[in-house]
């Protein structure tokens, strides 16, 4: 099969550092694969916070990033670059990306593709990878969350939170939230959550240890450090794993951690655009086998909050950085 593949296409770039405006639509050379790598026609691409930050400035992109925004797509197989012999062109997938997914086309790396569970549609499956990858490596790869333990989840509502939960769920762990206001907090049991908390309402760290009998709990995911971090600390049980992905409440915080030698607890983080090619294929492969079953039977599904055009791109991010979408915002070029 031989697809045609314009010399030019339509991205979103990034003017100069700032607000959602300066989000632009422009005609961009489209890109080619590298060794190892395939093309995809983009048929739709997720958005998420790194996006913002890079926007913003504040996210310094790695060596051989792609300068445009865009962790997350789906779409067909276009091109495939040299030594690339997974996939044939025309086959629909749904992908990681070093950067670039706010576009016609977009480069991605081989073994950071998956399959499109025929369950889902290119919206669905692009709101996937960079999510799905972080949750199941921070979670259960790192994490360890087992079935018959409990996991604390801040940002319940988020794209992140919505796939936490319903992954822990699907293993047997407890699911407790916060979120930002009843609404969200209903829409997070819903999804499976044992306990959802309005944290601007209530004291989280009372009503977690609660919720616990005092025991605590063995794994949070947390998005916002700052002011959680101590907090955090004091609810997690013996042999509790602290896990950080963002810093929205800041990075730094003044702790008292005695209760990490006493409970012997293990603090953990990361960022998924640094690893390695090898490093994300692990992910990848984990997922293909353990997740993809769940999303293709339907136990599990990504939320979708809202779509916008590519052209709208700014609008999308507006949104994002408003915190009032429940789950996962998606971009469709035209």
């Amino acid at each position: 099969m031989i697809i045609d593949i314009p010399t030019t296409m339509e991205a979103v770039t990034i003017e100069a550092p700032g607000g959602p405006e300066v989000l632009k639509l422009t005609a961009v050379p489209t890109p080619k694969p590298r060794a190892g790598e395939v093309l995809i026609h983009v048929l739709a691409a997720g958005i998420n916070r790194p996006d913002v930050l890079q926007r913003l400035g504040m996210y310094p992109l790695p060596p051989g990033a792609d300068p445009l925004p865009g962790l997350e797509v789906a779409g067909e197989i276009a091109s495939l670059g040299e030594g690339a012999t997974r996939w044939n062109i025309g086959d629909k997938v749904m992908a990681l990306t070093h950067g670039g997914g706010y576009a016609e086309y977009c480069r991605a790396h081989e073994s950071h593709c998956l399959p499109i569970p025929s369950a889902l549609s290119m919206v669905e499956a692009a709101a996937i990878p960079e999510t799905f990858f972080t949750v199941y490596y921070n979670v259960f790869m790192r994490g360890a969350l087992k079935s018959g333990e409990t996991l604390l989840v801040h940002g319940g509502s988020s794209g992140i939170g919505t796939t936490a939960i319903q992954l822990a769920k699907a293993i047997g762990a407890t699911v407790i939230v916060t979120a930002g206001s009843d609404e969200k907090c209903r829409f997070c049991e819903a999804l499976g959550a044992d306990n959802a908390i309005n944290y601007k309402t209530e004291d989280w760290q009372n009503v977690v240890m609660d919720f616990t009998a005092n025991d605590g709990v063995d794994v949070v995911l947390d998005m916002v450090a700052g002011p959680y971090m101590q907090k955090n600390i004091d609810v997690l049980a013996r042999d509790g794993r602290y896990i950080i992905i963002a810093f929205l409440g800041g990075p730094s915080a003044e702790l008292n951690l005695r209760a990490v030698l006493g409970k012997r607890l293990t603090i953990t983080g990361s960022t998924l655009r640094p690893q390695t090619i090898e490093e994300k294929a692990d992910i990848a492969q984990q997922l293909e086998e353990k997740v993809l079953p769940l999303l293709e039977s339907g136990i599990i599904r990504p939320i979708i909050f809202q779509e916008f055009p590519l052209a709208q791109a700014s609008g999308a991010h507006t949104l994002m950085e408003s915190s009032a979408h429940m789950g996962k915002i998606v971009l469709k070029p035209s």
